[in-house]
């Protein structure tokens, strides 16, 4: 399978600042792939690089099998962190002329708009000027510009900025959607537990450099499952067992970090002598746990 984006060992550096070095990655079609990194660790930059709007200083671009041309943006969308809409139009203007500028016939632009102002419950805003509506409506707008001349590579940065908890749900339900009809999405974000949820892939970058990439399964099963939760009543005093390195007791709800090699039996021993347990789990770590720890010790080393 041809690729839809791969990046071979691209490097950009501004001034004496690296942005980016060295990275490589790819994303097939019909792939979910979340760039991952702190503020500031080339996450954008490597967006940029990705679409043209930079060029990277070293290594090679490649959209849809083929050396990154302009021609290749038409079947790309992309949402900038940035957002960018005219405050003084109406919605459906707005979309029409975007649309347009995707090249699209104006009452084809209209029949789509709407129908993604329907498929995002926006249609009683599309009269409107967009500075009259909320941030998150303006947030579900410019997503809709963003798929509306139908791309196959999708590529967000920070798409659930400024969503409520019900429509980030409808923006996630709307990408796995656009995944299972076979296109590419790349998205970048600081919210671990969407990247968890939605991704098939990952690449961590920090300070421009990879550390961290391959399938989400993979990557979880690389660290040892050394994490319990568990909720009790009663006495908490197991909580100070020496199998444990680190725990947080949130009335009854614990969240407990073993040490390397520690046996769970033995602390669950000990637990339901004095305390009733109702749930004891041992899980892999979070992505956030991975996160932290991975940027942790490049930021350390």
């Amino acid at each position: 399978m041809t690729p839809v984006v791969a990046l071979d060992r691209i490097s950009k550096s501004y001034e004496s600042k690296i942005a980016v070095k060295d990275l490589s990655l790819q994303i097939d079609e019909g792939i979910m792939f979340g760039l991952l990194g702190p503020n500031g660790s080339g996450k954008t930059s490597t967006i940029r690089m990705m679409i043209g709007i930079t060029m990277p200083d070293s290594g090679s671009v490649s959209l849809f099998g083929k050396p990154f041309t302009r021609d290749s943006l038409k079947r790309v969308g992309y949402l900038p962190e940035e957002r960018g809409l005219y405050k003084k139009m109406k919605v459906m203007d707005q979309l029409v002329f975007m649309g347009e500028l995707r090249g699209l016939d104006p009452a084809v632009a209209g029949r789509r708009a709407h129908d993604w102002c329907e498929r995002m419950q926006i249609l009683e805003a599309v009269g409107k000027k967009t500075e009259e509506l909320s941030k998150g409506m303006q947030q579900k707008i410019q997503f809709i510009t963003t798929l509306l001349h139908d791309p196959e590579l999708v590529i967000m940065d920070e798409p659930f900025s400024g969503l409520d908890p019900v429509n980030a749900t409808l923006l996630q339900d709307t990408l796995v959607e656009l995944r299972k009809a076979g296109k590419a999405i790349l998205f970048s974000t600081h919210r671990m537990d969407q990247v968890e949820k939605l991704c098939d892939s990952i690449c961590l970058i920090n300070r421009g450099h990879p550390v961290l990439q391959g399938g989400m399964r993979e990557v979880k099963s690389r660290y040892e499952r050394n994490h319990i939760v568990m909720t009790y009543e009663g006495d908490s005093s197991f909580l100070q067992h020496p199998a444990i390195a680190s725990f947080k007791d949130y009335a009854g709800q614990a969240e407990i970090q073993l040490k390397p090699g520690a046996n769970a039996q033995d602390l669950l021993r000990e637990a339901v002598q004095k305390a009733k347990v109702t749930r004891f789990e041992l899980v892999e770590p979070s992505l956030e746990e991975i996160f932290i720890r991975t940027v942790g010790e490049k930021v350390d080393a």
